[in-house]
């Protein structure tokens, strides 16, 4: 059975190798001018965009729009070459400007996409150019199971090398492949399901057109964009030795699965708040990637205890509670103290906890954290005494349950303040230059 998936898993690498190159036979933007992002000291006369093969213009295939929406350019049309496509503009003032185009192929499909660029100042980030609308509920969705992905595939195997090592009953051992692949698979697909809504929201294109969209300014010019890429081309690694170890049976092969699973999820804390929002840096970045790595073994390890060792191990019960039971206290100790330094950073008063949006969704978080914690210090603190001492094994699998639903919530308030706007840091005071008196 297992050299039948090798063979399929080769196969299908084959044929992605071999997909033909007319799947892209549309046409490509090359080159635009302005460029992505790009400063200019002074305003363009016209803006061009330059496509590897002919295209049909329209009059609106390109729009210049302010910050406040407002179109600055005029009516499309061909350039001198039928593979160019330009739009002329009035002067323009300082200030952040997108670019919003389209035009048809010779293949019939209609292209389009979205650049940024800046007059006399820096050009906005593509994901915020004009008409997107930022998260929505549905990307809160898919950040909670990218979260719980990465809580399954991490924590899973965290908790089978340094909780549960030796020999596990092949009825458990199948259990814990069988999570620990959903959650890798969990990683890739769910990551490339957050990008295209992200990238669906900066183009402003429905999702048929988005497949001939040009997503180069967000793959490859903003922070979330260069995340995705290195975080799927980095789970594309971590699934291939978690499959080489379920195929040959060689558990130290789960070691690079999970260093590069905990290195590669280094990505979301390299994109996000603790790296772009005033006050970041390599600190801030660094706590939120121990916040994350925290809460993710600590959670994927709960859902070990309940999903494996209960119902398919009973005879580790005792020994993996108690060993969780110090990984996790290591884990909350890490959570908690990464947790109340992002805070303090991205909150400057206290106030803020229930003035902004930010605050309050936090809030929520702490309350559930709180729950969790008081749900564990009674596992640690009333249970696994009894198990050290040899007494009777309490029942506890539903209250190991009730623990992992707690977790999860915790991963779905986190998912929500991720796409979060944190309350705006305080103006620095000005700097009074002392005059010195000469003599």
């Amino acid at each position: 059975m297992r050299r039948v998936a090798l063979i399929a898993l080769v196969a299908l690498a084959i044929g992605l190798g071999a997909w033909p190159a007319q799947a892209y036979a549309h046409a490509t933007l090359r080159q635009t001018s302005p460029a992505f992002k790009q400063r200019l000291a002074s305003s363009p006369p016209q803006i061009r965009l330059h496509f590897d093969q002919g295209v049909k213009a329209f009059a609106d295939s390109i729009e210049v729009l302010t910050t406040t929406g407002k179109i600055v350019s005029g009516v499309a049309h061909s350039g001198t070459s039928a593979n160019d496509v330009v739009v002329p503009v009035g002067k323009l003032p300082r200030g952040g400007y997108t670019v919003r185009w389209h035009a048809l192929s010779a293949d019939s499909h209609s292209v389009g996409g979205v650049f940024t660029f800046g007059v006399r100042m820096a050009a906005p980030n593509v994901l915020e150019a004009y008409g997107a609308s930022g998260p929505t509920r549905t990307e809160h969705v898919v950040r909670w199971l990218y979260f719980l992905s990465l809580a399954l595939l991490s924590g899973g195997i965290a908790f089978r090398l340094l909780v549960v090592r030796g020999p596990l009953a092949p009825r458990a051992e199948k259990r814990f492949y069988a999570i620990t692949g959903l959650g890798v698979v969990g990683a890739l697909e769910v990551g490339i399901a957050a990008f295209l809504l992200r990238a669906e929201d900066a183009l402003q294109m429905p999702f048929g057109k988005l497949l001939y969209g040009d997503l180069s300014p967000i793959a490859g010019g903003t922070r979330f964009g260069e995340a995705f890429i290195a975080m799927t081309l980095g789970f594309a690694a971590v699934a291939a030795f978690l499959y080489l170890a379920w195929l040959t049976d060689r558990r130290w092969l789960l070691w690079p699965a999970l260093l590069l699973g905990i290195g590669f999820a280094s990505g979301l804390s390299l994109s996000g708040h603790s790296a772009a929002d005033a006050g970041s840096s390599w600190l801030s970045e660094l706590a939120d990637w121990v916040h994350l790595t925290a809460a993710t073994i600590w959670i994927g390890g709960l859902v070990q205890l309940v999903a494996v060792v209960w119902p398919a191990a009973p005879e580790l019960r005792r020994e993996a509670f108690l060993r969780f039971s110090r990984l996790a206290t290591v884990c909350i100790a890490a959570l908690l103290g990464a947790g109340i330094y992002l805070s303090v950073l991205r909150l400057p008063h206290l106030s803020d906890l229930w003035r902004y949006g930010y605050g309050q969704v936090l809030l929520v978080k702490l309350s559930l954290v709180g729950i969790a914690l008081s749900w564990g210090a009674a596992h640690k603190f009333l249970v696994a005494p009894l198990l050290e001492r040899g007494g009777p094994s309490p029942r506890v699998g539903r209250s190991l349950l009730g623990e992992s639903a707690v977790g999860m919530a915790i991963l779905l308030a986190a998912a929500i303040l991720v796409d979060s706007k944190p309350p705006p840091q305080p103006a620095p005071a000005p700097v009074q230059a002392a005059s010195v008196a000469r003599r």
